[in-house]
């Protein structure tokens, strides 16, 4: 261990390398090293998590490390804020456990084309009016009907493409839109038929839990030049959606957990956690759940500019107000990419389980009019703090992925039983933050203690070389599940 070294406290060999990087020295299976980005202060009390990076870096054909965002704390499987990457051709495996139950939850960000001070007038009005246009909580209900399967499996090819050819947006959508607004290999047949039901009554809907869609404002900029190429300033009114692929996405990783389960003795694949079933990429089952994931990845696409397009009315219709797309991107997702990996491409499965892709300056999937600023990254905080908008950098480490939102400190039964849902209503609209819960339990459950400081969270991302701060926003008023 190199002199001023912190090792930490648990039965890992953990040692920081730098600043708000650590690594956990392989051992008891492992085929690569563990990393993890993060404070000294955010490790704290991860040790659960911390062991979950060490599992998942026993996966077959991982390559590089198994890595974890500032946002780290514990999941299904992966923790959630991992990212690791297997390698196709030499039998590497995916994983549901790496990609999570809400598949494709992920975040998007319209700028309106007004400020701070001409929206405060019909703020009330649209807080009102979005209260009553986007269906949230835990059942049915959507802002789109949909004819039956047919047109459901329309969606699941087709996600926000789809949507945009109904009505339910415009065509420069797609363009800032991860993936073009559509994943390209969904494969419709293996989505099960508990998993369509479970579809059918659900797009166009937020969901409950810590999904939610904010009105903000831009409040301060750190790169100017970045943020005129995503169309952001200084006193903006923004709007984020935080949602994902709702009851749908949970069935399909349940339904393929099971099948690779079963399946993995006879590729004698063993794994220190049954919650890390997992399969070769290139094996039926393998094949079978990245087609349906991808189905599920077009589902929540579809599902964020339905919102997008209520949103967009009822901001038209109250204040005159316009909303056009900044970007889409997902934190729950495996792709297959090309990466270098010890000097040659190698066509990977990079499954990142909330974190966000960040693509550099210059990367080709990128749209033409952000190709020179990077990828955006759109990064949910807490209710009452602050949400961030970064960019990918040259160089970004864990196959340019970075952090994804706040991260949870707190279960969602302990958050409620240290605040009402009424004294924090209360609270929020004491710091000038418009409430619209569906109900008060949900929203105690969310209180902002529950989760780390974002700052912070950010703050080790940039410091560890993942991305670049470009924008800073604050809420003036929320819809939450």
């Amino acid at each position: 261990m190199p002199d001023g070294g912190y090792r930490e406290r648990v039965d890992l060999d953990v040692v920081e390398e730098r600043p708000y990087r650590f690594r956990v020295e392989p051992r008891d299976g492992m085929r690569v090293p563990g990393v993890v980005f993060a404070s000294r202060e955010l490790l704290r009390d991860a040790e659960q998590s911390l062991r979950q990076v060490a599992g998942v870096a026993t996966l077959p054909g991982i390559v590089g490390a198994s890595y974890a965002m500032p946002d780290i704390h514990w999941g299904y499987g992966f923790p959630i804020g991992g990212v690791a990457a297997t390698d196709v051709a030499a039998g590497g495996v995916v994983s549901p456990g790496g990609v999570g139950f809400d598949i494709s939850c992920g975040v998007r960000l319209l700028a309106a084309d007004c400020d701070r001070r001409a929206l405060r007038p019909a703020l009330a009005a649209v807080m009102d009016g979005l209260g009553r246009a986007v269906p949230r909580g835990a059942g049915p209900g959507g802002v789109w009907r949909l004819g039956g399967t047919a047109e459901l499996e329309r969606v699941l090819r087709g996600g926000s493409r789809y949507a945009v050819e109904q009505g339910h947006g415009e065509e420069r959508d797609l363009l800032r839109c991860e993936d073009g607004g559509a994943v390209a290999d969904a494969d419709v047949d293996q989505v099960g038929p508990r998993a369509r039901e479970r579809g059918l009554g659900q797009v166009g809907s937020l969901g409950s839990a810590n999904h939610f869609l904010e009105v903000q404002v831009v409040t301060e900029v750190y790169d100017t030049a970045a943020a005129e190429a995503f169309g952001i300033a200084a006193g903006q009114v923004c709007v984020m959606i935080h949602c994902g692929s709702r009851g749908l996405g949970h069935q399909i990783c349940s339904d393929h957990v099971r099948a690779m389960d079963r399946a993995m003795a006879r590729y004698g694949i063993e794994v220190p956690d049954r919650q890390l079933a997992c399969t070769p990429v290139d094996s039926p089952e393998g094949r079978a759940y990245v087609g349906a994931m991808a189905a599920a990845a077009n589902y929540a696409r579809a599902n964020r500019q339905l919102l997008s397009h209520a949103a967009r009315r009822v901001f038209r219709r109250e204040a005159g107000v316009r909303l056009g797309l900044v970007y889409d991107v997902s934190h729950n997702l495996a792709k297959i990419e090309t990466h270098s990996v010890d000097g040659e491409p190698r066509r990977l499965c990079v499954h990142r389980k909330g974190a966000t892709r960040a693509f550099p300056p210059g990367h080709p999937d990128l749209p033409a009019d952000l190709r020179d600023a990077g990828q955006p990254v759109l990064i949910p905080g807490t209710m009452g703090t602050a949400s961030y908008v970064l960019a990918g950098v040259p160089g970004g480490d864990a196959f340019h992925s970075t952090c994804h939102g706040a991260g949870r400190v707190m279960s969602r039964h302990q958050a409620a039983r240290t605040v009402t849902g009424k004294e924090l209503r209360a609270r929020l609209e004491g710091a000038g933050i418009a409430v619209r819960p569906l109900s008060m339990r949900g929203l105690a459950e969310e209180v902002p203690e529950a989760y780390k400081d974002v700052a912070a969270v950010v703050e080790a991302s940039e410091g560890a070389g993942l991305c670049r701060k470009v924008a800073r926003l604050e809420p003036l008023g929320v819809v939450k599940g």
